[in-house]
């Protein structure tokens, strides 16, 4: 029986005493009401005061000091300063609409700006002229004038600035600040909360957390926490959020991304074991006669170095006994998909089907066209099953082929998942770009077998090794760093918006010598809300520029016949120019595209702009890639259209993009055994705590295999309650 961690805190309200339990709904926390409460579990997926202790700050400002208005500049952080506001008034017009309060604290003036028109009213009401207030913002400057945008405003009366110390600030959206939950709004509840919750007086730092601590049960073994000096549990979740120091803050922040860090690897390396002890796979004893066959006849080149090296470690795997449960990773044109036909062969060999399965039918069908051209006249039978492939007549044979194990290769999308789909013998499943595909419906093909087939998730997007370590830690990996010979490496260049002729005197260039030309806009249409280029009148323009070429475009909401015939007539070459969305990111193969644009470059991820890349480069002629920008760039964002244009290493600019955008929600991190999202740690920044975190687990397990260690009982007990609403995926890769 699972053991339940709950925690109680007792503190004196009036004369009375009252229980705080963590599973308390947020909405009878003070201040926050069913309203709000929806708001918070929509927005954030807060329901339990819990929730609310574990929402951390992603900064904290010194509030103790104010500033004079002649000492500010635009080169400052976060200020405050007390004064008065002397007059509104409104100015510009459309998205430059915009509202000016003029405030002095006797020394300056400087503009108060807000451009949210929605709550000019709200402003101009509850902002008194002539009335003390300290304004609270980062400064800038324009036309000459120091402006704080979108400040925060606390009447002077209400605020004790010693003793507010390091103030924390807490990540809200546009709909919880439609609803007052702004960073203000969070922090009062925090502080409601925290205070409760660590009310106890108590003597110096050591005694600051003795009453807390009890109530806070440890997570983590003592030796563990000694070993690695970490502050006690209540202490760093106190001082997460009201830290009285930076010092303290840098221990409590070391000690709650460890903690995350830890049980995350502890859980998938668990797993991992466990699998490994018990799920046995097919043995596939031989390579057999379809791969020996292929290899000496068919096959249409030398593979590299790193196709034959990464064929051998999945074969290594495959007649272990055990499953196989591995990643391949490699850039766009780096062969996996010939690495794919080649175990497939090796299943085929040992008297197995195999299943390839793609995120789209378009991707699908290009595999089947493939492996269709790779194999020629072999006596392999490979089909396709997908939601174009409809009728009785089309689909009858195919099933029943699946059934009897006369369709030895089905390549599909999630048609292959439906019930009415067979196998005879299924010994190997490839998931093409697995991020795209839910746990659940992957499980399924499970069903479909007695004994798990081998798993083989394939990916064109590189991984991070910080995050690959965490979203597919359970997965061995494998990873294809050579391009195959004759490719040459695509010149990346950087074009401005304002100079567009260079750019068409190079596309001019290229279609003459036959070649083909990309170009791809952001947006589909014109938007006044942002300064973008569009398809729409990028299309009329091109068309313009080059009445003597065929051109045509394709974009998200085209019916998909029209979106599917625009492409097909790109990739026969009767268009020359193919205008689009990023809907070509995962798209067809067409060795003749040598030119990849990319208007309005800035507003890509570098990730993505790499698999964008990859869409050019595939045959033997040189491509090229124009990254096309305006002039006035942030510095962030000339850094990384340098990186794209200095290398075309994948993994270098994955790392690169991940240090920029950080790894965002981690989509997947669901779908590899992982139970809970990241509160606090970043994997951008935090890859040697990762490596730490990683090795920690894998001692524990190494010290404790049979989890009875009487040390661990609450780390094990720990680690239960964090998995007791998920379901167990750790064999599905």
């Amino acid at each position: 029986m699972q053991q339940e961690v709950r925690f109680f805190v007792v503190f004196l309200q009036s004369e009375s005493i009252s229980v705080i339990d963590l599973s308390t709904p947020i909405t009878y926390l003070p201040g926050v009401g069913p309203q709000r409460a929806k708001v918070l579990e929509s927005e954030l997926g807060m329901t339990t005061f819990r929730d609310l202790l574990y929402y951390f700050p992603y900064k904290h400002i010194d509030r103790t000091r104010l500033y004079y208005v002649h000492e500010l500049t635009a080169d400052m952080p976060f200020v405050q300063v007390m004064g008065e506001i002397l007059s509104f008034e409104e100015d510009g017009h459309g998205r430059k609409h915009h509202l000016i309060a003029h405030f002095t604290d006797g020394h300056g003036i400087l503009d108060l700006v807000w451009f949210q028109a929605g709550a000019f009213k709200w402003i101009k009401k509850n902002y008194s002229i002539g009335k003390k207030y300290i304004v609270f913002g980062r400064p800038g400057v324009f036309n000459g004038r120091i402006n704080i945008p979108h400040p925060d405003i606390d009447p002077a009366d209400s605020l004790q600035l010693g003793t507010m110390g390091l103030q924390p600030y807490y990540n809200t959206t546009d709909k919880m600040k439609k609803a007052g939950l702004n960073s203000r709004a969070m922090e009062r509840f925090t502080s409601t909360l925290v205070n409760k919750l660590f009310s106890q007086p108590c003597d110096g730092e050591a005694e600051r957390f003795s009453t807390s601590s009890s109530l806070f049960p440890e997570t983590l073994p003592a030796s563990l926490i000694q070993r690695l000096s970490l502050v006690p549990l209540a202490q760093s979740l106190h001082d997460l959020h009201y830290p009285p120091s930076a010092d303290a803050l840098r221990r409590a922040t070391y000690r709650q991304k460890f903690e995350e860090l830890f049980f995350i690897q502890l859980n998938l390396l668990r797993y991992t074991r466990l699998r490994q002890e018990q799920v046995h796979g097919h043995v596939f004893s031989t390579v057999g006669t379809y791969f020996n066959d292929f290899y000496a006849n068919y096959l249409p080149f030398q593979l590299t170095g790193a196709q034959k090296r990464v064929v051998r470690e999945m074969w290594n795997d495959m007649k272990s006994g055990k499953q196989m449960n591995r990643l391949l990773q490699g850039d766009v044109g780096s062969g996996k998909t010939l690495v794919a036909l080649l175990l497939m062969l090796i299943a085929l060999g040992n008297g197995y089907q195999a299943c390839m399965m793609a995120p789209t039918e378009i991707l699908a069908e290009q595999h089947l066209v493939t492996c269709r051209e790779f194999l020629r006249d072999m006596p392999v039978r490979v089909e396709l099953l997908t939601g174009n492939v409809k009728g009785k007549k089309k689909r009858a044979p195919i099933l029943e082929g699946t059934r009897t194990g006369e369709v030895q290769i089905l390549i599909g999308t999630h048609a292959v998942l439906e019930d009415t789909v067979e196998f005879h013998r299924l010994g190997l499943v490839i998931i093409d770009e697995q991020h795209r595909f839910g746990v659940a419906q992957r499980a399924r093909l499970w069903k479909k077998s007695e004994v798990p087939p081998h798993v083989l998730v394939m990916t064109a997007t590189p991984i991070p090794r910080t995050l690959a370590m965490t979203l597919y830690g359970d997965l061995d990996v494998s990873v294809i760093d050579e391009l195959p010979p004759g490719r040459k490496p695509i010149e990346t260049r950087h074009f401005w918006t304002e100079k567009p002729e260079t750019l068409y005197r190079g596309i001019r260039t290229e279609v003459q010598k036959g070649r083909q030309v990309y170009v791809v806009y952001p947006l589909i249409k014109e938007s006044e809300k942002m300064d973008m280029q569009d398809l729409e009148n990028g299309y009329a323009q091109l068309c313009e520029v080059f009445p003597d070429l065929r051109i045509s475009k394709v974009h998200g909401q085209m019916k998909p016949a029209e979106k599917d015939a625009e492409m097909e007539r790109f990739v026969r070459g009767e268009t020359q120019i193919l205008v689009a969305t990023t809907v070509i990111e995962v798209g067809v193969n067409v060795p003749n595209a040598s030119v990849m644009v990319i208007q309005n470059a800035e507003r890509f991820g570098l990730a993505q702009l790499h698999q964008l890349r990859g869409r050019v480069g595939r045959g033997a002629e040189q491509s090229y890639c124009i990254l096309v920008t305006k002039y006035n760039l942030a510095k962030e964002t000339m850094q990384r259209i340098d990186i794209m244009c200095d290398t075309n290493d994948g993994f270098e600019i994955a790392e690169a993009d991940l240090k920029f955008r950080g790894p965002g929600d981690l989509e997947g991190t669901q779908q590899s055994g992982v139970a809970f999202d990241l509160h606090i740690a970043n994997l951008a920044r935090d890859g040697q705590l990762v490596q730490l975190a990683r090795d920690t687990a894998n001692q524990i397990l190494d010290e404790d295999p049979d989890q009875n260690l009487p040390e661990n009982s609450r780390m094990w007990a720990h680690l239960r309650e964090l998995n007791k609403n998920s379901i167990d995926w750790s064999n599905i890769s």
